[in-house]
């Protein structure tokens, strides 16, 4: 994209994907909203701050193997949350700032419900995010493959994964390049 995702904006306010991201979190029941940036990224690092001045429960989490790939960030989320009483995290990239808050409250209340190691976010039959990984593969995701990432976990767990169709395009949308940016600006500014 050439500029950070994180602070892309949406309309019609102009709220930052972090934002947008964070708000759905919360407001869909995530207790510890852990942000994973850079060691460098201090523009990520001072949005983080705004939210947290705030009042939204968010914290900064730095990922010192970020060149080592995306998995490196998930591992240094886990990490930081795994602590006793901890079931599980949630994993949701802020590419993908448009999932709704009722969408993260039917995820957690089913891994409440039926405690699957992995439950993954669907629409339309197609995968998406957020995946919440549970206790029981926090060590399987330290150990994965980078060049394969969290989907080496959620391929080895087929079995017992639950995936949750949900009525939320915004759990398949994501922006990787401008022209998605340009198709999501769209597509908000229209619902909006």
């Amino acid at each position: 994209m050439g500029r950070p995702k994180a602070l892309l904006t949406l309309p019609p306010d102009g709220v930052t994907f972090l934002e947008r991201l964070v708000r759905s979190l919360i407001e869909g029941g995530a207790t510890d909203v852990l942000v994973i940036v850079r060691s460098d990224d201090r523009a990520v690092a001072f949005e983080i701050e705004r939210l947290a001045a705030d009042g939204l429960a968010v914290r900064l989490v730095t990922n010192p193997n970020a060149d080592r790939g995306q998995l490196s960030s998930v591992v240094s989320g886990v990490n930081a949350a795994d602590h006793p009483g901890v079931r599980g995290v949630m994993i949701a990239p802020v590419d993908a700032p448009l999932v709704t808050p009722a969408s993260v409250r039917r995820m957690l209340t089913l891994f409440a419900e039926r405690h699957a190691p992995v439950v993954r976010a669907t629409y339309r039959g197609r995968h998406g995010h957020p995946v919440i990984f549970s206790r029981s593969v926090f060590d399987s995701l330290r150990r994965a493959d980078p060049t394969i990432g969290a989907k080496a976990v959620v391929h080895a767990h087929a079995n017992e994964l639950m995936d949750v169709e949900l009525d939320d395009p915004g759990v398949i949308m994501d922006v990787d390049n401008p022209e998605d940016y340009a198709r999501i600006l769209d597509e908000t500014d229209t619902a909006g």
